[in-house]
């Protein structure tokens, strides 16, 4: 069987979009989204509504929420010590697959990248608790993969004046930690070198959003797509991330 997962930043809460965000979700058709940025409870109940979800949770105060075709065996938001961010753990059932929300801090710098790296290991570290075999890791992780690049003329003057205050050469080293630790990019892995740009929806040209899986389960990940339906830009700034993964 075929669970769809889909992983979206919906942008300051969603506020005002409500109609954009459903029509792009409704035709991605999702069993499961893990949504960033999700501030506003009252938007994700909507969204939940008004696309037919059996159940959704987000809570005040933690970006990561949820929504859920069918009823999930049990959820819970996780807070790492030296992590900033908690991460949101979804066992869907009745099989052994957990989906795993993060969402990294922002901000393109050498000083963030850093503090990125410490979250990061603190989240995996306990992750590895959490998990119990097949499992993936998704959401928007603010960072470049190896091999991608950053035009920086392309940054606002505030970000491009941030990262020459901060030494003028970020070492993106966030997501080869997630390699380094047994996982694969399942977007790389099914399209190589596509470019796949998530952000800006205006203008794209970053990969910030990502679903990852243990090496030993990457047959499991039958598609791994970026979303481009025509809502998408007025919707929010991130093209959301489809990925159709087998669960036994």
């Amino acid at each position: 069987m075929t669970l769809r997962v889909l992983t979206y930043n919906i942008c300051r809460g969603g506020t005002g979009k409500v109609d954009q965000l459903s029509a792009v979700i409704e035709a991605c058709k999702p069993d499961v989204v893990v949504f960033q940025e999700a501030t506003v409870p009252a938007v994700i109940e909507q969204l939940a509504a008004r696309t037919g979800m059996a159940q959704w949770a987000s809570t005040k105060g933690e970006s990561l929420a949820f929504m859920s075709r069918r009823a999930v065996r049990h959820f819970a938001w996780h807070h790492p010590r030296f992590s900033r961010h908690a991460f949101l753990e979804i066992d869907p059932g009745p099989s052994e697959l957990r989906i795993f929300g993060l969402h990294l801090s922002a901000l393109y710098s050498a000083w963030t990248e850093r503090h990125r790296m410490i979250e990061l290991r603190a989240l995996l570290a306990s992750i590895a608790r959490h998990q119990h075999g097949f499992h993936v890791l998704a959401g928007d992780f603010n960072t470049l993969a190896p091999g991608d690049l950053l035009d920086f003329r392309k940054l606002p003057h505030r970000l491009r004046a941030l990262v020459w205050l901060s030494g003028g050469n970020i070492r993106w080293r966030t997501i080869q930690r997630v390699l380094d630790a047994g996982y694969l990019d399942t977007y790389r892995l099914l399209h190589g070198s596509d470019a796949g740009y998530t952000f800006p929806t205006r203008a794209p040209h970053v990969r910030l959003d990502y679903v990852f899986t243990p090496a030993g389960f990457s047959s499991r990940i039958r598609a791994c797509e970026i979303v481009t339906h025509p809502a998408a830009a007025a919707a929010s700034d991130h093209l959301p991330l489809l990925a159709d993964v087998d669960f036994v």
